[in-house]
């Protein structure tokens, strides 16, 4: 098994490599000085405690929060394991199985972060050849042919809902969905403009807006039929948003599931589901719309989903509920991928108020 530097593919209908999202970096990752000048620049939530590498009034703070809050495993609980067949001990990759997902769901998400060099099949520990069809999967190992893992996901956490470049984003998306379009719960003080409980999700982080206009991902989205420019610019059009419950938005940011629309717009899950949503479809309502969600962008967000969940041991899953007087600014910087995370923080908070591309 090799490794590629080569970037894959992604187009609208799965392959242009144009649209693949790599390791793009605006920041590097071993500037202690950058990373503490983000530090600086984040927000602190009122009721903790500010930090300082210098600081003597870092002593301030309780014991127990200056050790970061630990993360968690991604590749904890998996019971579907991937193994190339020439290397059957070192795993490739893995998943959590949850209701819904068959042998051809596995064959889609395997070939999202390997590529081959012509036919393949995948056999399971019994060395039985497994069928690319609706049959449900089950757990244990499986084997696949001469992996080139080549494509990596972007580092994202729960991003911000509110800002005044996203109050019309909020508005259209709230005015198509009505409801939340995973659970179907529907918010029943809408009449009242009162809209507890449901946020407004970007499937494309607004974070992310410079990599959106790199790779022009604005194609993607229609224009209104009344020919108005889209407040906020093409990122912040309903098309590219979800309404959402706030539990299940903080879900779909994390990637724990993804709708993919390439197999029915069914659910997928990706780790143990608590809200029986595993398996279901996403709402027909918004899909009926003339302004639906983009399937280009339902099928960028399901790619990512499954790099972050799938290859590899998975990607970090990042504390973002931080009790009061956490060492916030610590936490990050002491963990993984702290620039990328430190990056995400801030653009995602000044985006929201601010075209940061110009």
């Amino acid at each position: 098994m090799s490794l590629s530097s080569a970037p894959s593919s992604l187009s609208d209908s799965s392959s242009s490599q144009s649209d693949t999202l790599l390791q793009n970096e605006i920041i590097k990752e071993d500037p202690k000085d950058t990373l503490q000048q983000l530090a600086d620049a984040l927000p602190q939530s009122a009721d903790a405690l500010p930090h300082s590498t210098d600081s003597p009034s870092s002593l301030l703070l309780h014991e127990n929060t200056r050790t970061p809050i630990p993360l968690h495993s991604r590749s904890a609980g998996r019971d579907v394991h991937i193994f190339d067949t020439h290397d059957r001990n070192t795993s490739i990759g893995g998943l959590i199985l949850t209701a819904g997902v068959t042998n051809a769901n596995l064959y889609a998400m395997i070939e999202i972060f390997v590529i081959f060099n012509g036919e393949y099949i995948i056999r399971n520990e019994s060395d039985i050849m497994i069928e690319k069809n609706d049959s449900i999967l089950l757990p244990g190992n499986y084997y696949i042919n001469s992996p080139c893992i080549n494509e990596m996901p972007l580092t994202r956490m729960v991003s911000q809902c509110t800002g005044t470049r996203v109050k019309a984003f909020a508005d259209a998306v709230r005015s198509r969905d009505r409801r939340c379009v995973i659970t179907r719960r529907v918010a029943i003080n809408a009449d009242r403009d009162k809209w507890t409980g449901f946020e407004a999700a970007h499937i494309f982080p607004l974070a992310f807006e410079g990599l959106w206009k790199e790779y022009n991902y604005g194609r993607w989205i229609k224009s209104p039929s009344n020919g108005e420019e889209i407040k906020g610019g093409k990122i912040n059009s309903v098309q590219n948003g979800l309404l959402l419950s706030s539990d299940i938005h903080q879900l779909f940011d994390m990637y724990e599931f993804s709708i993919n629309p390439d197999d029915n717009y069914k659910i997928v899950c990706f780790d143990r589901d608590g809200h029986g949503i595993a398996g279901n479809f996403f709402d027909q309502r918004p899909l009926d719309d003339p302004q639906r969600p983009a399937d280009q962008l339902l099928r960028w967000h399901f790619r990512q989903a499954v790099l972050v969940n799938i290859k590899g041991a998975g990607e970090p899953i990042f504390e973002h509920d931080f009790p009061p007087g956490s060492d916030i600014m610590g936490s990050i910087l002491q963990g993984p991928k702290a620039a990328r995370r430190m990056e995400f923080e801030l653009f995602s908070r000044l985006a929201t108020q601010f075209d940061l591309t110009k």
